[in-house]
């Protein structure tokens, strides 16, 4: 991986650290959402004596209608240099999902070793969550969800197509490599903010794999005394998600817990438009990916009223992986100020103001 620092003086007005981002607006609404996402990093940059340049790539659906894959054969090579990835959002009616994510996000995800799926979840003012009980400023964690293998492995297949007795098995893939990495990621992680770690399992359920997790969170819990943890099963946590989300710091999960799990808590803040999601390489031995959760919404795509804020907080993620934790609160802290103090707001959230107007007032509390 490369790294551009062009200077080392003391001042700060003198130095400049530069990053080379790889940008893949994808469909729908993803062309959209980039670029304030970019007007976001050029302002708080400036502050702190960032620079970013960018590369982008037309890796999506209508590629693949037009050339059979989403992206080049070549595609992984033309990102390894980089030093993030921002993500806009992919998929497309025509195109099945799993065409989509299996031709791109997926081997990204793969190849680059980002095992660590970040989704960071908080109660906004000003956003209201359809739960009683979730107030601002009450609700915040993070789910960590492990993003390589699990349930989401490639081992099975189909027997008997079209037969009576047709088949298909998916095998779930639990390694003890896989799952520890995942788990000291989220230890140290809940280490650094409450102290508290959850743990989501179904041993009672599934009676192989999740045994394994839970010895091997178990096994790493004695390895982080400073942090406490528990575990819950997958369809009482669910519950308690929606009955009292205040009480998580930290939850850690499975492939697809986590991907359930993060879906469910961002809905309980109050919007999937403004959640964003991190796909770690903790080693930094590989650029790791940053992308907002809300999906291509071909229905609203190219009428300019998307949400940017996904987008935007994705980026603030992607400034704290690259080591500028104080430039990613201020973008953090303008997203809160925007929807805490103005009533501007874009249609998913009951306003009426366009992506431009809704950045450029965010640009102007940042």
């Amino acid at each position: 991986m490369t790294h551009h620092a062009t200077s080392d003086q003391s001042t700060s007005d003198q130095s400049t650290t530069h990053h080379h981002i790889a940008l893949i607006p994808g469909d729908g609404i993803g062309a959209e959402v980039l670029p304030p996402a970019q007007q976001v990093l050029g302002a708080v940059g400036a502050r702190h004596g960032l620079d970013f340049s960018y590369t982008s790539y037309d890796w999506s659906c209508e590629r693949y209608v037009r050339e059979g894959a989403m992206m080049p054969e070549d595609g992984l090579d033309q990102l390894r240099g980089k030093d993030a990835i921002l993500l806009g959002a992919v998929g497309y009616p025509g195109v099945p999902d799993h065409v989509s994510l299996w031709g791109l996000l997926i081997p990204i995800r793969r190849n680059f070793r980002q095992y660590v799926n970040l989704r960071p979840i908080r109660v906004f003012e000003g956003v209201e969550s359809p739960l009683r009980a979730a107030a601002p400023g009450e609700v915040d964690f993070v789910v960590v969800r492990e993003n390589v293998e699990g349930e989401y492995s490639e081992i099975g297949g189909r027997l008997n197509r079209g037969f009576p007795e047709e088949m298909a098995v998916q095998e779930a893939v639990f390694t003890r490599a896989g799952v520890t990495r995942v788990l000291d990621h989220a230890f140290e992680l809940a280490a650094r903010r409450g102290g508290r770690l959850t743990s989501a399992t179904k041993s009672n359920g599934i009676v192989h794999t999740m045994p394994f997790w839970d010895e091997l969170v178990a096994e790493r819990g004695v390895e982080h005394p400073q942090v406490t943890w528990d575990q819950e099963h997958i369809d009482a946590l669910a519950a308690k998600f929606v009955l009292d989300p205040a009480r998580f710091d930290v939850v850690v999960a499975s492939n697809l817990f986590g991907d359930i799990l993060s879906d469910l808590a961002a809905a309980v803040a109050g919007s999937i438009g403004i959640a964003p999601a991190a796909n770690l390489n903790p080693e930094r031995e590989f650029p790791s990916m940053f992308e907002p959760v809300h999906g291509s919404a071909p229905d609203i795509a190219g009428r300019g009223i998307a949400n940017p804020l996904g987008a935007i907080w994705s980026a603030a993620l992607m400034l704290d992986h690259l080591g500028h934790g104080a430039a990613a609160k201020d973008v953090t802290d303008a997203i809160a100020a925007v929807l805490a103090k103005t009533d501007v707001r874009t249609p998913d959230l009951g306003g009426s103001a366009t992506t431009t107007e809704f950045t450029e007032k965010l640009l102007e509390l940042l």
